[in-house]
């Protein structure tokens, strides 16, 4: 089992707009567990050291992204993958590299499937989802809020 391998630490840029982290997933299946555990500690520090919200459901949603993501890349994509975790204003976002030029495509709602449901859950609490070719492989972008609408409001899917 192999940790993550730390490509850059938490940083504020230049105009104190994002804080991240980067992490190179290689190994076994055991990464994706590591890449929920780097999530949920990247938020506890968003927290902690900065000061800014960060609801409980969004760690929630935060850990099940990531692994779904994770999970896909490691599934379809030969080598490593490259986890980028952001904060961008009120949201949280999960940016995943992997190899594999293919988008994913969200299938029709279909309850009688047995499994191969993960980009449609991932889609379904995300505020944002996008999908792109890189010059190799693809990047997946998704976006969650951080803090909970005080009108009690379910953040839904919108264009990044």
């Amino acid at each position: 089992m192999r940790e993550p391998a730390p490509v850059g630490e938490d940083s504020v840029t230049p105009g104190g707009e994002a804080i991240q982290t980067t992490a190179a997933l290689d190994g076994d299946g055991t990464v994706i567990a590591q890449a929920r555990h780097l999530a949920a500690d990247f938020l506890t520090r968003v927290q902690a050291d900065h000061g800014l919200p960060v609801s409980q459901r969004a760690m929630d949603l935060t850990r099940l992204v990531v692994s779904e993501l994770v999970t896909n890349a490691r599934k379809y994509a030969p080598g490593p993958v490259l986890l980028d975790l952001r904060i961008a204003g009120d949201v949280v976002e999960i940016v995943v590299w992997d190899s594999d030029p293919v988008l994913p495509i969200a299938r029709a709602a279909d309850a009688g499937r047995v499994g191969q449901h993960g980009l449609e859950i991932v889609m379904a609490v995300c505020q944002g989802f996008e999908a792109q070719r890189e010059p190799v492989g693809k990047r997946i972008t998704a976006r969650i809020a951080l803090a909970d609408d005080p009108g009690g409001a379910v953040f839904g899917r919108g264009p990044l």
